[in-house]
């Protein structure tokens, strides 16, 4: 396998605990913050709809270590340094916090009734498409501070509509899905699918070594 420089580079620093700072531990403290203020409350709703928005990323993440893998190339996005921690080739601990908490904050810009509109759009799906193109945004500029790198020209600043809906905007959906489905047990029911896939996922491809 030949992988990319920046490929060769996060996998020399993929979870490489020299590189931990102190740093890490107010961010943790902020994700615990977050959700035991939304816990007080009995905010079911924003919780489980963070956590599926969590759930969603980390099955994003997985499947692009495995494009790393069989493709013996590139993953589509990386991470390579200047992390305190790199979880899986372009998940690092600092993208994983803000995922954590990013779910709860998007949903609070939410309106009470689903068939709300704003400029003429459902505002489900208005706050859906504004989160994944700020977010793709955020990400033009982590690539050009090489942060964040792209491999593919089809999966680039220069073709994000793949990135708008695939990077982001499943997560949008499903989040906000589970935000609206009528009953605890049926939330409780998705999260728990979208976790099992995680954990299992994790467990499997991570012991034959393809993470």
């Amino acid at each position: 396998m030949t992988y990319s420089p920046y490929t060769e580079l996060a996998l020399k620093n993929l979870r490489n605990p020299e590189h931990l700072s102190w740093y890490v531990i107010p961010f943790l403290a902020l994700v615990f913050y977050v959700y035991a203020s939304e816990f007080q409350k009995k905010n079911w709703n924003l919780i489980l709809a963070g956590l599926a928005f969590w759930g969603m990323d980390w099955i994003n993440e997985i499947i692009n270590a495995l494009i790393m893998h069989f493709s013996g190339y590139a993953p589509l996005w990386i991470t390579p340094g200047k992390s305190a921690f790199i979880i899986l080739i372009g998940l690092n601990i600092e993208i994983m916090f803000m995922f954590a908490i990013a779910g709860i904050v998007w949903s609070k810009f939410l309106a009470e009734d689903k068939k709300t509109k704003y400029f003429g759009i459902n505002n489900r799906w208005l706050v859906a498409i504004a989160g994944s193109v700020f977010s793709v945004f955020t990400e033009i500029l982590l690539n050009k501070a090489d942060l964040l790198i792209w491999e593919y020209p089809w999966w680039s600043a220069s073709c994000p509509c793949l990135i708008i809906v695939f990077g982001y905007l499943t997560f949008f959906i499903v989040a906000f899905w589970v935000y609206d489905l009528p009953d605890i047990k049926s939330k409780l029911k998705v999260v728990g699918g979208i976790y099992s896939i995680v954990i299992l996922s994790l467990l499997v491809f991570g012991s034959l070594g393809w993470l």
